[in-house]
C-alpha cells in the first residue's frame, strides 16, 4: 500500500513538471548588441557620439541613453547596413546618440548600461576631452569608421563573413552639386540680399549619397560666408528636408542647407569663396546579380562657384548716411476721436513692409507752438519668412494740446526713406487730421443789459456804502431778542403754575 502511494506521488510530480515546462514560453531570439563610444579628443564645433549595434535580431525596445554633464542631446541617427556573403544577408542596425558640447575641457563620462531587447550592455565609460574649435574637419580615411573607433566584435564578424573587397565595387556617377544663390546680382547700399547654399540631387541618387557630419562642417561654412562690410539677420535653424524643384526640365531633390539675408553697409561688393561640403557617398556591387542593397560607404566633396553682388551707392541727398531702406508703408492708429485743450492723447506712429528695421531710426520731429510731445516708445517686431525680413516698428507718442484749433500731425513728424519700389527718397506723412476743441467753461449767471427789470432796479439801487461790520451787528440783536423772548417765556409757564396751585 506504502510503495502504491508513493508511486502515486511520483506520477502526480513528474505531471506538475511536465505542465510548468509546457507553460514555459520558448527563449526568443534577442540578438547580440555592441556598445560603441566615438572620439574622446574632438573640437567643441563636433559631436561627441554613443552607438549601439544590434545584429541577429530586429530591435523590439531599448533604454535611454546616459546624460553627460557639459553636453546637450542633440539628435538621433539610425543607420541600417545589409551584409551578403554566399546568398545569406546579415543585417546590422545602428542607432546613435549625438552629444554637443556646451564649452572646451575635459569631461569625464561615468561607466553606464543600456538595455537592448532586455540584455544589458555595459560600457566602461571615458574622459572626453573637447578642444578648440576648427574651421573645417578633417575627413575621414576612405572606407574608415567616421568616429575613428574600432568596433566591438567587428573582427569576429569579418571572420565569419570576410571583408567587403574594394574590387567588388564601382562607384556610379551620380547628377549632384552644390550651388550657392542670392536673389539679386546687384543692391543699393542698405538693400537686404538673399544668399541661400542648397544641395541639389536626382531622385536616383538618393540611395547613392548622405550626409556627412554636416553639423561639424556648419561653423566652417558660416564663417566663409560671413561679411564684414554687411548687417546680418541670420534665419533659424530648421530640419534639413527635401523639395521637389525642377532645373532645367530635370526634377530635383533640394536641401535648403543655409539662408541669411544680408544688409551692405558700404558701397563695397559682397564677394563669396569656393564653399566645399564632403558628402557620403556609396559604391555598389559590380556583381548585378547580388543584393542591391549592399555597397561600400565612400566620401565625396563638392563645390560651389565663387559668388559675387555688386553694391550700388545711394543717390546724392542730404540724409544719404541716416535714411533707412527698404519698402515702407505707415499705418497710423489713435486712442480716442475728440480733442480737448490740456487732454493728454496717444499717438502712434507705425512703419510696416520690408527692410533692415533695426537701423530705422524715429521720426524727425519738428516743434510746434501750442503742443507739447513726449516719447517715442519703440517697440519692434521681425518676421522671416519665404526668404525675406521685414516686420514692424512703432513709434508711440503722449500729446497734450495747449491751444484750440487744428493740429497739423502731418508737419510734426516725418520720416524720410529711400523707397527701393521707385529707387527714389521718400518721405513718410501722418494722414490723421486732429481738431482740438477749446476746454469747456463753468456755467456763470449773465443777466440781459437790456431786461427792463435790472435796468430799474439797478436806476433804483442804494450806492451808500456799508459798513464791512454790519453784518456782526445784526447777529448781536438777533441774540438779545431771543434771550428776552425765552425769559418772557419761562415767566408766563412760572405764572400759569402758581394760579393751578391756587
Amino acid at each position: 500500500m506504502i510503495r502504491l502511494q508513493a508511486l502515486l506521488c511520483f506520477l502526480l510530480l513528474l505531471l506538475a513538471e511536465t505542465s510548468r515546462a509546457q507553460a514555459v514560453p520558448p527563449a526568443t531570439n534577442t540578438g547580440q548588441a555592441v556598445v560603441v563610444l566615438g572620439r574622446t579628443e574632438f573640437p567643441i564645433n563636433e559631436y561627441f557620439t554613443i552607438s549601439f549595434t544590434l545584429r541577429g535580431a530586429p530591435l523590439d525596445r531599448y533604454s535611454a541613453f546616459p546624460d553627460i554633464e557639459g553636453f546637450k542631446k542633440s539628435g538621433k541617427l539610425n543607420t541600417t547596413t545589409t551584409r551578403t556573403v554566399g546568398g545569406q544577408s546579415s543585417i546590422e542596425l545602428t542607432i546613435t546618440q549625438r552629444y554637443a558640447a556646451y564649452q572646451e575641457g575635459e569631461f569625464e563620462l561615468p561607466p553606464f548600461t543600456i538595455t537592448v531587447n532586455g540584455n544589458p550592455i555595459r560600457s566602461p565609460g571615458a574622459t572626453l576631452e573637447v578642444g578648440p574649435q576648427q574651421t573645417a574637419p578633417t575627413p575621414p580615411a576612405t572606407g574608415a569608421n567616421p568616429n575613428n573607433q574600432p568596433l566591438q566584435g567587428i573582427g569576429l564578424l569579418d571572420e565569419l563573413f570576410g571583408k567587403p573587397k574594394p574590387d567588388a565595387y564601382v562607384e556610379p556617377k551620380d547628377h549632384a552639386f552644390l550651388a550657392l544663390v542670392a536673389d539679386k546680382s546687384s543692391v543699393y547700399v542698405g538693400e537686404g540680399v538673399h544668399v541661400s547654399m542648397y544641395f541639389y540631387l536626382t531622385p536616383a541618387d538618393q540611395g547613392l549619397l548622405d550626409f556627412y557630419n554636416f553639423a561639424g562642417q556648419l561653423p566652417g561654412i558660416m564663417q566663409q560666408l560671413q561679411q564684414r562690410t554687411a548687417w546680418e539677420e541670420h534665419f533659424e535653424d530648421q530640419e534639413i528636408t527635401p523639395e521637389t524643384i525642377t532645373v532645367g526640365g530635370k526634377s530635383y531633390l533640394r536641401y535648403r542647407l543655409y539662408e541669411t539675408e544680408l544688409y551692405p553697409l558700404t558701397a563695397e561688393a559682397l564677394r563669396f569663396p569656393i564653399i566645399s561640403l564632403q558628402m557620403v557617398k556609396y559604391k555598389v556591387a559590380k556583381d548585378p546579380t547580388a543584393d542591391p542593397t549592399d555597397r561600400l560607404e565612400g566620401y565625396k566633396t563638392y563645390f560651389t562657384e565663387p559668388l559675387t553682388i555688386a553694391v550700388k551707392p545711394l543717390p546724392p541727398h542730404p540724409l544719404r548716411d541716416q535714411v533707412a531702406v527698404g519698402r515702407y508703408q505707415l499705418r497710423e492708429a489713435i486712442d480716442r476721436t475728440t480733442f480737448q485743450v490740456g487732454q493728454t492723447f496717444t499717438y502712434t506712429f507705425s512703419v510696416e513692409g520690408e527692410g533692415n528695421l533695426a537701423t530705422l531710426s524715429a521720426p524727425t520731429l519738428r516743434p510746434q507752438p501750442g503742443v507739447e510731445l513726449y516719447g517715442p516708445d519703440i517697440q519692434q517686431d521681425l518676421t522671416r519668412q519665404s526668404g525675406r525680413v521685414g516686420g514692424r516698428k512703432r513709434f508711440t507718442y503722449r500729446l497734450v494740446p495747449r491751444q484750440p484749433g487744428p493740429l497739423l500731425l502731418d508737419s510734426l513728424l516725418t520720416l524720410v526713406y529711400f523707397n527701393l519700389a521707385t529707387a527714389r527718397y521718400d518721405t513718410l506723412r501722418p494722414q490723421l487730421v486732429v481738431s482740438v476743441q477749446d476746454a469747456p467753461q463753468k456755467a456763470a449767471f449773465r443777466p440781459r443789459p437790456d431786461d427792463p427789470f435790472y435796468t430799474e432796479a439797478l436806476q433804483a439801487a442804494d450806492n451808500t456804502l456799508q459798513p464791512l461790520d454790519a453784518y456782526r451787528d445784526v447777529r448781536r440783536y438777533a441774540n438779545i431778542v431771543l434771550v428776552l423772548l425765552l425769559g418772557l417765556a419761562g415767566f408766563g409757564w412760572w405764572r400759569g403754575g402758581q394760579q393751578g396751585a391756587a
